[in-house]
């Protein structure tokens, strides 16, 4: 009889180390962005994406290392839906699904659209790139605690992307292919 108390007090301690194990290791997810736009026509492009903070660190160039491929937000990777013909960046993109990377640098980035999609934002593959657009970049004086992604009309068939995340701004221009 003792015997079995002692075992199951053993047993019990170790599952209870594994529950706290885990409960410290599970950090919170960043909370999700949506950006979306509807061109005159009725068609939309929406973007799905995750809002982490800066929370007082260095983004760019830090968390955010230049000239590698970032998920382009966190968590999940970040999606971009149409169902229009697009033009970004110069690039036709065929109405569809794909996942948004960017590549920043510290003077020019790029956007990446990707074909593979419902990935972790991290499972990236460089092959199933449709293409790599150039961005605009421009700094700002105040800083954006959380990246934010907008997508802004600028006329009944075109707008532009934004990413905006500490002092950085990038853009491409996105058009709808008539």
């Amino acid at each position: 009889m003792r015997k079995n108390r002692l075992g199951m007090f053993v047993v019990l301690a170790i599952a209870a180390c594994a529950t706290i194990s885990v409960a410290q290791e599970k950090k919170p997810l960043s909370p999700p962005g949506e950006a979306s736009v509807k061109f005159d026509d009725g068609k939309t492009v929406t973007i799905q994406y995750s809002r982490p903070s800066m929370r007082s660190r260095k983004i760019f160039g830090g968390l955010v290392p230049y000239d590698k491929v970032w998920r382009t937000g966190a968590n999940a990777a970040t999606s971009l839906k149409t169902d229009a013909d697009l033009i970004i960046g110069g690039v036709n993109v065929p109405a569809g699904s794909y996942t948004l990377y960017t590549l920043p640098g510290m003077n020019n980035w790029k956007l990446i659209i990707n074909k593979q999609t419902g990935q972790w934002g991290t499972e990236y593959s460089q092959g199933q790139d449709l293409a790599r657009v150039d961005m605009k970049v421009s700094q700002k004086s105040s800083g954006m605690e959380t990246f934010t992604i907008s997508l802004d009309k600028t006329s009944a068939n075109s707008a532009v992307l934004k990413l905006d995340w500490e002092n950085t701004i990038a853009s491409a221009e996105i058009q709808e292919k008539k």
